[in-house]
């Protein structure tokens, strides 16, 4: 058997990702990405628009202060914010930049990688906003018929 450098392994590996198997690595990221919070997050960083209700997020990406991102994202916690705003940076699909300021300012923005999901995430947000009625209408006839 012959031995393969470092490159070849990866190359190798990323070949055999597969997610339907239960040991695949990319399971523990598509479960990442399947969160809410990172969907909007990621919408959120991936677009220049005021965010207001019932607006596409159109435009080009920006960055956001920590501030800016917890009054858009309606309901999330600090602390839920800061956790899933580390876990997307260890991930490299954000970068967080410090300016030492009175106070200190913290900007987020997407990373290449991050910018690759873009249109992705912006796309899954904008899918569950157009259809929220057909599956609210559909959650309604199914319960009615099996209750």
């Amino acid at each position: 058997m012959a031995t393969m450098t470092a490159a070849q392994q990866r190359a190798q590996a990323k070949v055999e990702y597969d997610a339907f198997l239960a040991v695949c690595p990319s399971r523990k990221l598509l479960d990442r990405l399947s969160d809410k919070w990172v969907t909007l997050i990621l919408a959120a960083l991936g677009s220049d628009s005021a965010h207001q209700p019932g607006t596409d997020c159109a435009g080009e990406p920006r960055s956001m202060r920590y501030s800016e991102l917890l009054r858009l994202l309606a309901g999330v916690s600090q602390k839920m914010l800061t956790q899933t705003l580390r876990s997307l940076e260890r991930d490299g699909l954000i970068t967080r930049t410090v300016t030492p300021t009175v106070p200190v300012t913290v900007t987020y923005e997407l990373t290449d990688l991050g910018l690759s999901l873009r249109e992705m995430m912006r796309g899954l947000k904008t899918w569950a906003e157009m259809h929220m009625d057909d599956v609210l209408a559909n959650l309604e006839t199914y319960d009615t018929r099996v209750a």
